[in-house]
């Protein structure tokens, strides 16, 4: 299973950073005396509402989706491993205040925070890699401030500590790094889940703007055609289910590859 996901998310790369040679067609390029065609040797996965290559915009919207899913993971681990390092490493009143935050944040749903954000600073992909950014930080908090706690009192720490090394070179140079192992697994199955969150940004309209095509817009804009012109949703649907299944895949794989224990609480 984890060879599997590590080809799809492979071929995601590949296709994100070859999509303008990988495209048979503009994914601008209109024609509307093709509109709503089916999947044929012409276009392979056929054409929307306004005679543009469905397979050319599927493409062209692996790189936005791969993007954004990293980016707004990135941004949330950075965010979530400061943040909970310092609760972990400090304990008492920073702690309490902290986590409290966390916790707050965790206890809304990710969409939620999102569409929040976006309403504020508008709709675009920086909103949007901002707005995932912003949702998903507390659960990357939570889970390196048990690492912290449970490796500060470490003979190797406290070695560290009467050589007379100071609280950064403790916290970021000997307590993140032993900590990282399941941030990064967590890490890796989160940008599925921003991924989907994008596409659902992008489904209500708020996510990538036209032209820029984008997954979630592409299925939003085939509701009105899902009786007319179906393939309009089922493969941007598709293209996202197994771009998902692939990081799902390699996580699950990275938890036995780095002897994460605690599964449940990843």
């Amino acid at each position: 299973m984890g060879v599997i996901g590590t080809v799809l998310i492979l071929c995601l790369v590949f296709v994100a950073i070859f999509a303008p040679l990988l495209e048979p067609y503009s994914y601008q390029s209109q024609n509307i005396e093709i509109m709503n065609s089916p999947p044929s040797l012409t276009h392979l996965l056929g054409t929307d509402d306004f005679g543009r290559d469905v397979f050319s915009r599927v493409i062209r919207g692996a790189r936005i989706s791969f993007v954004v899913g990293v980016l707004s993971v990135l941004i949330s681990v950075v965010i979530g491993v400061i943040v909970g390092s310092i609760a972990g490493f400090y304990g008492g009143v920073v702690d309490i205040i902290l986590t409290t935050i966390a916790d707050l944040t965790w206890s809304m749903p990710a969409i939620l925070i999102a569409l929040l954000i976006v309403a504020v600073t508008g709709a675009g992909l920086e909103s949007v890699v901002l707005a995932i950014g912003l949702s998903y930080w507390a659960q990357y908090a939570r889970l390196i401030r048990g690492q912290i706690l449970s490796l500060k009192s470490a003979v190797f720490i406290e070695a560290t500590r009467s050589l007379g090394a100071s609280d950064f070179v403790l916290l970021f140079k000997h307590l993140i790094p032993n900590s990282l192992s399941p941030v990064i697994v967590a890490a890796t199955i989160g940008i599925g889940n921003a991924i989907v969150l994008e596409a659902t940004l992008g489904f209500l309209g708020m996510g990538a703007q036209p032209p820029t095509p984008s997954w979630g817009a592409m299925m939003s804009n085939g509701t009105a055609y899902l009786f007319i012109a179906p393939w309009m949703i089922i493969f941007p649907g598709l293209a996202m289910m197994i771009t998902v299944l692939g990081f799902n895949l390699f996580g699950d794989a990275l938890i036995d590859v780095m002897d994460i224990k605690n599964k449940d609480s990843i």
